[in-house]
C-alpha cells in the first residue's frame, strides 16, 4: 500500500469518540497519512457477519488500510475485555515492528483504556460465575446487587443495580480473590510513553439526529435479514446483547413490534453516546475537535506532531 505520508515510529495513535461521530473516515484518513494501520477497539466489530448493525467499513470503504480486530470471532463466542487486551496489544506490536503507526479507534473508553492502560483483570471462574447468576434469578438483580454491597460496598456504589452482568463479575472475582472488586479504573497513564489521543465532539441535537439517520440506513439495508440469518446469534451471551442486535431479536421472538424494534434502537443508541460522552470527556490525555471542522485532518495531523515534538 502507497502512503503520501511519514511513519511515526513508537507513537500510538487513539481516535475516540460516541457513536456516529465520524471516527471510521477520520481514521482512515489519517492511516494513509501516518502510514498507519488501524486497531478495532469496538467489541461489536470483533464479531463475524455483525455487520449492518455495527456500521463495520466495508473493504471498499477501508481504501486499502488494514484493520485489525475485526471479524475475529463468531457470533456464539463469549468475549471479555481481558481476552480482547491481549488480541490487541499483540496487534500493536506486530504493527509497530513492521514500522508502522497503530491507531486505536473506538467509543469505548473501557476498551480503550483496556489496552492502552495498566489494567488487570482477573481470570473467571464458570462454576462460580454460575453459582452468582442462578442467585441473581433466584431473587433478582436489585436484591443481587444488595448483597454485593454488603461484601463491597464501593463497588456497589460503581455498578447499577439493574447492570447484573456486571454485579455478578463482581461476586465472581470477590469469590475468587478473597478481595474487593476493583469497580473504579486507575489513574490515566498509558503503558505506551508516546501516546496521542484525539477526540470526535458533536453537538447533541446533531447526534442524536445522526443517530436516528444510521437506524434508518440500517434497516433499509436490509438489517432485520441480517439478524434473522445470523445462527447462534440469540444464544450467545454477549453479541445477542449488542444494541440493535437486541431489539431486532426481540421483535423477532414476537416480543416487539417491528417499528417498536427501531424506536428502541434508536433510543438505546442515544444513551450508549451519552454515556460514551460522559466516560471519555473525563480522560484529560485526549484532545478533542469538533467532528465538522473544515480543517478537521489538518487539525488531528497537527496534534500528532506537536505531541511529538513535546516528546522529543
Amino acid at each position: 500500500m502507497s502512503h503520501d505520508g511519514e511513519t511515526l515510529g513508537e507513537r500510538v495513535v487513539v481516535l475516540v469518540g460516541p457513536t456516529a461521530s465520524g471516527k471510521t473516515a477520520l481514521s482512515i484518513a489519517l492511516a494513509r497519512r501516518l502510514d498507519g494501520e488501524i486497531v478495532n477497539t469496538d467489541s461489536v466489530l470483533t464479531y463475524r457477519d455483525m455487520n449492518i448493525g455495527s456500521a463495520k467499513p466495508t473493504l471498499e470503504e477501508r481504501l486499502g488500510v488494514p484493520h485489525h480486530l475485526v471479524d475475529v470471532w463468531g457470533v456464539e463466542h463469549d468475549a471479555t475485555v481481558a481476552e480482547f487486551q491481549g488480541l490487541a496489544r499483540a496487534a500493536i506490536a506486530d504493527i509497530q515492528a513492521r514500522g508502522k503507526t497503530p491507531i486505536l479507534v473506538g467509543g469505548s473508553a473501557l476498551y480503550v483504556r483496556a489496552v492502552i492502560d495498566p489494567l488487570d483483570f482477573p481470570g473467571t471462574d464458570p462454576r462460580v460465575r454460575a453459582k452468582w447468576q442462578a442467585r441473581g434469578e433466584e431473587i433478582g438483580p436489585e436484591a443481587l446487587h444488595a448483597e454485593l454491597a454488603v461484601l463491597d460496598p464501593v463497588a456497589a456504589a460503581q455498578i447499577l443495580p439493574t447492570n447484573a452482568r456486571r454485579v455478578v463479575r463482581a461476586l465472581e472475582v470477590i469469590e475468587m480473590t478473597g478481595e474487593p472488586f476493583k469497580a473504579s479504573l486507575p489513574a490515566y497513564e498509558s503503558i505506551y510513553p508516546d501516546l496521542v489521543m484525539l477526540g470526535l465532539e458533536v453537538d447533541r441535537a446533531v447526534l442524536d439526529a445522526r443517530i436516528v439517520q444510521r437506524v434508518e440506513d440500517m434497516w433499509a439495508a436490509r438489517f432485520v435479514d441480517e439478524v434473522r440469518h445470523l445462527h447462534g446469534l440469540a444464544g450467545s451471551p454477549t453479541a445477542s446483547r449488542a444494541i440493535g442486535y437486541q431489539q431486532v431479536l426481540a421483535f423477532l421472538a414476537g416480543v416487539l413490534s417491528e417499528a417498536e424494534a427501531k424506536e428502541e434502537t434508536v433510543a438505546g443508541t442515544r444513551r450508549l453516546a451519552r454515556r460514551q460522552e460522559r466516560m471519555l470527556h473525563k480522560d484529560p490525555r485526549i484532545t478533542w475537535f469538533a467532528h465538522d471542522d473544515d480543517d478537521l485532518l489538518d487539525k488531528a495531523l497537527k496534534a500528532t506532531r506537536r505531541y511529538r515534538d513535546t516528546v522529543g
